[in-house]
């Protein structure tokens, strides 16, 4: 290839990481699970730090569902993004 096709490709492809770069979404992780969809961490009698030692969230306020629970992994858009609300 001539040298100037090289820069050529070099160009677009480094447009085309920073565009999809820009689109990327990050990830957060919430305790606002509800009860009922509570996925088990941990076992019977397991105590808030031992809960917090698997990184796992602990609420024992609702009798009958997990009190260790895995956390729910939220995606957070990214800065400047835009959502159109249809009203649905």
């Amino acid at each position: 290839m001539a040298p100037m096709q090289n820069k050529v490709i070099c160009a677009l492809v480094l447009v085309s990481m920073l565009a999809l770069g820009t689109l990327a979404q990050s990830q957060t992780e919430t305790c606002t699970v509800a009860p009922r969809e509570r996925n088990n961490c941990g076992f019977d009698g397991i105590t808030p730090s031992q809960c917090a030692s698997r990184s796992c969230c602990f609420d024992d306020s609702v009798r009958g569902v997990p009190w260790c629970f895995h956390p729910n992994t939220i995606d957070i858009p990214p800065e400047g993004t835009t959502f159109l609300y249809h009203g649905f």
